[in-house]
């Protein structure tokens, strides 16, 4: 094996802007250099991109373990996933994983959310820890902290379906967090939660309300106090009736590594909502594009597992459906690359750059002038060492915990279903 590898003849993004590099070498799992002249060393493995762009490893803002997905995310150049609620023996085993094999996306992971008795999403992973007190606030972050927790997650009221934590609880959670540096994400799923959240001090809204407009002064005070937003648009297009997963699957250059299993997923639609007219997936659309418009850091996440997303691939949806909001190629990708690795304190990734780690993907064609070209990736790296693209296939036990996960979703929305019988849609 060579000691060191040097990609020639390559376009570079480096996670901000194109730049005038053909050449990036790694070795010891690090990038050593980056030039517009021949850096390659005797002995080096050099491969040529043939016209191709290198891009850092892609980070996934937004996700829920399951086993093998930490596998399945590297086969589609993720290279990191952020965990947004799972239960703490899963982090633990996810983590190991990511220690010991090369062949598998790195994690990290806010454990358990924070929630009321009874609340979002208690149906999907019961028995939790729950609050219902501010002066709860310090002791549920310390124990999420020695659970190994890497940044909080809370939950915001669910349209007033579910009991929900007060606003002086939110704000409890917030500052806990905050004095042990962990940096604090945010479900919503209304306007309301929305500005209850900013208005606590939150450092990530995750998913975009389609139920109603953000007010423009609200978007601006998002935009004010440096609060990034993950809109996780491939899942809500999804959850409000579009075929994104469909359109997923009908893609050659990620249907090469999904496998007909995955691809039955992807097309197996989402649970029914028994006719109920739903809000329109453009209302999500036009609220990413002002948010975009005032500024606001925007991370790319998927939600995934969820009904109609799979890990890794539809994070190359969720690109997609960012540059349809009006969004440039070059933001989107920082929403993958730069942005998280900012936002959540991942300073040795997100960027090819000299001293980065050597997380990187080669895909042909250019993905600034068409953002689908992620998709025909080439080859992958994580921290150096070539990722097998074969496939993912899951496991026996693998796809029974998959096909639990599902059964929790279904049961949720059924929940969910039978609590807006009388009050009609409510938000994705």
């Amino acid at each position: 094996m060579a000691a060191a590898t040097t990609i020639v003849n390559a376009k570079v993004f480096d996670g901000t802007a194109s730049r005038d590099w053909t050449s990036v070498r790694f070795a010891g799992g690090v990038i050593t250099g980056c030039s517009a002249a021949p850096i390659a060393q005797d002995g080096d493995e050099v491969i040529d991109a043939g016209g191709g762009t290198v891009l850092p490893g892609l980070i996934d803002t937004h996700v829920h373990l399951v086993p093998g997905a930490l596998a399945q995310s590297l086969t589609f150049g993720v290279s990191t996933v952020l965990d947004m609620f799972s239960k703490p023996d899963l982090v633990a085993r996810a983590k190991e994983e990511a220690r010991s094999r090369p062949d598998v996306a790195d994690v990290r992971s806010s454990g358990i959310g924070a929630t009321a008795p009874g609340g979002h999403p208690s149906l999907m992973y019961a028995p939790i820890p729950t609050l219902t007190a501010a002066a709860q606030a310090e002791r549920f972050v310390a124990d999420r902290v020695a659970e190994g927790s890497d940044h909080l997650k809370i939950i915001s009221g669910v349209g007033g379906l579910w009991p929900a934590l007060d606003p002086g609880t939110i704000t409890a959670l917030v500052a806990a967090a905050h004095d042990r540096g962990l940096v604090v994400v945010a479900h919503v799923s209304s306007a309301a939660g929305v500005e209850e959240v900013v208005s606590a001090g939150v450092d990530v809204v995750a998913h975009v309300p389609a139920t109603g407009e953000l007010d423009q002064a609200l978007v601006e005070r998002i935009a004010a106090a440096g609060i990034a937003v993950g809109p996780t648009l491939a899942t809500i297009e999804n959850t409000l009736g579009e075929p994104g997963g469909a359109a997923v699957a009908a893609d050659p250059r990620l249907a090469e590594a999904l496998g007909d299993a995955w691809t039955r997923r992807l097309t197996s639609g989402v649970p029914s909502w028994s006719g109920r007219r739903m809000p329109p997936y453009s209302r999500a659309e036009g609220t990413v594009r002002r948010l975009a418009e005032a500024g606001v850091t925007l991370l790319a996440g998927t939600d995934a597992p969820n009904p109609g997303t799979v890990f890794g691939a539809s994070l190359h949806r969720e690109l997609e459906l960012l540059v349809r909001c009006g969004i440039s190629p070059a933001r989107a990708l920082a929403a993958a690359t730069t942005e998280p690795a900012r936002v959540f304190g991942l300073p040795d990734r997100g960027r090819v750059a000299v001293g980065q780690r050597a997380d990187l993907v080669l895909v042909s064609g250019d993905p600034l002038t068409d953002i689908t070209a992620t998709r025909a990736i080439q080859r992958i790296w994580r921290a150096g060492t070539a990722c097998d693209r074969r496939a993912f296939v899951a496991s026996a036990a693998e796809a029974e915990q998959l096909d639990a996960f599902d059964a929790q979703v279904a049961k949720a929305v059924a929940a969910v279903r039978g609590r807006r019988s009388n009050t009609g849609p409510g938000n994705a």
